[in-house]
């Protein structure tokens, strides 16, 4: 099962919002797309700086949602396959965005404010989301992991309710088994689908993070002074294209094996390849090393093999945890 994730990340003050489309499967995932988000009236509204910036005429105003349903509605028209869509409230509160998956029969999962209001009781009811969680009993919710993450799996509380009059509309709830903090989801799937599918799906969402942390630190994605349009696009499709080709690398040096979320509870093997290890290899060998290559391999996987005797020990401690939702 594969989900497409957005992200909005970028610094104000430059001006300079890229909004990204991810693309995470069971074997990996990466940045597929991007687009420039350029604000109404300190630039798509000034002809003189739009210029400058070498803007193309035919450039006008969008919002983040509508950028995002776009390289949506590209990926999938370039047959890339996705069953799911994932991102956080800035997309998750723009209904077209929503009209757009649901008439392309993508499911969703799509993070909202806790003031979104929605239709309970068969749509007979209208309330604000945050008022449905103080009306849930406590068998309502479900400790369920939302994947594995750096230190085990991560454990949370769920619920979910029906909305609408469909039977494929749900409201999501998250709740931190720690702070109490409440995330919540608006979904719809194009058939019924269980509890856990939903959470895997939000669960999906840190991909995106992911990436962008791999993007930065292994090739450089916000390592550039750029201030044109051409001179923008061409860096960070670069780095998106630099990042694919190592996350290729990793999925076709991964052995394959049955889905097993609680594998590195049990499992003594290396660690798989990952994104910066494959990097830091690859300088190692496309510039003449100190060391013979058997000298490399050889430390590449002692490291991984610590690595996974610590990973190892989070995922005990994790397991371990009480099941409290």
């Amino acid at each position: 099962m594969t989900v497409i994730q957005i992200q909005a990340p970028g610094r104000i003050e430059n001006t300079q919002v890229g909004v990204f489309l991810a693309y995470a499967s069971s074997r990996g995932r990466a940045l597929i797309d991007r687009r420039l988000y350029l604000p109404d009236a300190s630039w798509c509204q000034d002809t003189e700086r739009r210029t400058r910036a070498g803007v193309p005429d035919q450039t006008k105003f969008a919002t983040k949602p509508t950028l995002a349903g776009q390289m949506i509605a590209a990926a999938l028209d370039a047959g890339t396959g996705a069953s799911w869509v994932t991102g956080d409230e800035a997309y998750g509160q723009d209904p077209a965005l929503r009209a757009l998956l649901e008439s392309r029969r993508i499911g969703y999962v799509l993070a909202v404010a806790c003031s979104t209001r929605v239709r309970i009781n068969q749509g007979r009811t209208a309330v604000r989301a945050d008022a449905v969680v103080g009306r849930l009993p406590a068998s309502a919710w479900h400790r369920q992991s939302a994947g594995a993450g750096a230190k085990g799996p991560r454990y949370y509380g769920w619920a979910w309710i029906e909305i609408g009059t469909d039977g494929h509309r749900h409201l999501l709830i998250r709740r931190n088994p720690h702070s109490g903090e409440l995330a919540l989801y608006l979904c719809w799937s194009p058939r019924r689908v269980p509890l856990s599918e939903l959470v895997r799906v939000a669960g999906t969402r840190w991909c995106v993070e992911e990436c962008f942390q791999a993007a930065k630190g292994q090739v450089g994605l916000d390592h550039y002074q750029v201030r044109h349009w051409t001179a923008w696009h061409r860096h960070i499709t670069l780095a998106m294209l630099a990042l694919a080709f190592l996350a290729v690398l990793a999925v076709d040096a991964t052995p394959p094996r049955t889905a097993q979320p609680n594998r590195p509870a049990r499992s003594t093997d290396p660690i798989d390849l990952t994104v910066p290890e494959i990097r830091h290899l690859l300088g190692a060998f496309l510039v003449p090393p100190a060391t013979s290559p058997h000298s490399l391999l050889t430390w590449s996987n002692w490291r991984r093999l610590h690595q996974a005797t610590a990973r190892r020990s989070h995922y005990r401690r994790r397991l371990a945890e009480p099941s409290t939702g």
